[in-house]
């Protein structure tokens, strides 16, 4: 947020011009008033039909014709700026006639509800004006009016007293909508990590997504770059290839569904390994790159590509035996295509049939790279001089993908969730877990690294595994880092007791909000 100056506040006080006499004063309100009424726009009456070319116009259309003054309710009540807009609209919305105003009470007033904050007339220039400039310019103006001579010296003290108290409103006008804003943020997160999705079935958010809706999550796939990335990852690739060719049987002769098939390189290590056929099926345009690769390696025969969501196509089989699929993302569940393997497996898997990788782990372990917090974090506390500590709350939240150094780690690592893809429900993907981390070294701890490891298990006479974590060759998923804002010191041989919870983020289904707490410091991170 940029610093706020107070127009009313010391430093206008200081660049004040000396005062002469009265006539300067009046001249210069006129000037004011006269700016605002060639700046006006049109603006509809309150009360009636009328459409009068300017705010102060309305003001004195309303005062002359409907007996009431705006000013005066203002005051009566002690509007602040929400007070006042909430005010216009509930006139407008509620059709309400000056009468009705005249004989408010104090409290409760009728528009104290924050649906009056919403706009009645789209850019309604009577809630464009500042409450302050709007009753000091009428305040001006009628003392300008009343006024035949040069002010006493007792009426610039009253009207420096009035600026100043006008000022100090003016402060606790804007604390009190800080800390409303900061309640607003609040209530939000508490209402995106919270609260029930309210879509019906069992098919969650994903599968409910319109195509219009998840086309920027698949055009992304669309593009040879990524799919080169995660061939070019030899850890990923070659788990998959060694899997299916070390474990002959578990494919010979199976009908096998690939999800998301990206170039069909999946698919086509199915099929060497002794698949009777392959369903590839991805919604991104590179389908039809991988349907010339099929070709080309003359595979045609046993593949067949379709495109589309899993979601929204007919398989041109009712079961299948295998449901194979390389979908993990960022921290194992980043993106959401697990959703879309896991709607596959409900409706198309044989019974004794297996999704592969069957097995996963997601670990945390602590971090202490005080370099790396420096270069991240604490570098907004002195930027060229200048204090900008603010900008850690917006940087602190959002979750890091890099390759952490290993021997940057301090403690050993802990497995948070265990996911079996062959039993896990959708409703198992958001979940709490309680985390102990056995310190290594005595230092700063200043960040949670997490990361996974994939198992390829059931029915496999050669078991094939492989890990996303620092201490081994690194992946093209590398490792999610949530930094924290504040280090904390840690001993060797000490637990580090923390709570975790993921889930997804109900505006954006295939990102991931993470809440860790930790040394009663809760921080929710976004990892998108």
């Amino acid at each position: 947020m940029a610093e706020y100056t107070d127009p009313h506040g010391e430093g206008a006080a200081e660049e004040m011009p000396e005062l002469s006499d009265g006539d300067d004063d009046i001249d210069n309100d006129e000037e004011q008033w006269q700016w605002m009424e060639e700046d006006s726009q049109p603006v509809s009456c309150l009360f009636c039909d009328r459409l009068l070319n300017s705010v102060t116009s309305t003001l004195q259309h309303c005062t002359a014709e409907h007996q009431i003054n705006l000013i005066d309710v203002i005051r009566k009540h002690n509007l602040d700026d929400y007070g006042y807009i909430k005010m216009i609209n509930y006139i407008r919305s509620s059709k309400c006639g000056p009468s009705c105003l005249t004989g408010l009470l104090d409290a409760p007033l009728p528009w104290e509800s924050e649906d009056f904050l919403r706009p009645v007339v789209q850019d309604d220039p009577l809630l464009q004006m500042d409450l302050e400039e709007l009753c000091g310019s009428e305040e001006s103006r009628v003392s300008a009016c009343s006024s035949s001579g040069p002010e006493s010296h007792d009426a610039l003290l009253q009207r420096a007293q009035a600026a100043e108290e006008r000022a100090h409103r003016s402060e606790e006008a804007l604390a009190r909508a800080m800390d409303d804003l900061h309640k607003l943020r609040l209530l939000a997160q508490g209402l995106v990590l919270n609260a029930e999705t309210n879509r019906s079935g069992n098919l969650g958010t994903v599968a409910e997504l319109r195509e219009d809706e998840d086309e920027a999550y698949f055009s992304s796939y669309g593009h040879y770059g990524i799919h080169e990335e995660m061939l070019k990852d030899k850890v990923r690739t070659e788990s998959y290839r060694d899997f299916m060719y070390h474990n002959p049987d578990v494919f010979r002769d199976k009908v096998v569904l690939d999800v998301g098939c990206g170039t069909g390189i999946l698919s086509m290590f199915a099929a060497r390994a002794g698949a009777k056929k392959v369903i590839a099926v991805d919604q991104s345009e590179i389908i039809y790159q991988a349907m010339d690769i099929v070709r080309s390696n003359q595979l045609e025969d046993k593949i067949t590509l379709i495109k589309g969501r899993i979601e929204d196509i007919n398989l041109p089989v009712e079961k299948v035996d295998i449901i194979i699929s390389e979908w993990m993302g960022y921290f194992l569940l980043f993106e959401s295509m697990l959703d879309s393997v896991l709607y596959a497996r409900d409706l198309y898997l044989a019974d004794g049939g297996s999704v592969y990788p069957d097995l996963c782990n997601i670990s945390l372990a602590a971090v202490g790279d005080t370099h790396k917090h420096q270069d991240r974090i604490a570098f907004w506390d002195d930027v060229y001089g200048f204090n900008m500590a603010c900008m850690k709350k917006a940087v602190v939240p959002e979750a890091v993908v890099e390759v952490v150094k290993a021997d940057t780690l301090i403690s050993e690592p802990a497995v948070i969730q265990t996911i079996d893809c062959n039993r896990v429900c959708l409703s198992d993907l958001d979940f709490t877990s309680d985390f102990c981390l056995k310190i290594t070294n005595t230092t700063d701890c200043t960040a949670i690294v997490g990361y996974f490891d994939i198992f390829f298990d059931k029915g496999c006479s050669n078991k094939v595994m492989f890990s996303t974590g620092p201490q081994v060759t690194k992946t093209h998923w590398k490792q999610a880092v949530f930094l924290l804002e504040r280090p904390f010191s840690v001993q060797a041989g000490e637990d580090l007791q923390g709570k975790i919870t993921v889930r997804k983020n109900k505006k954006d289904p295939r990102s991931l909000l993470v809440t860790l707490d930790v040394r009663d410091r809760k921080q929710t991170y976004s990892l998108q």
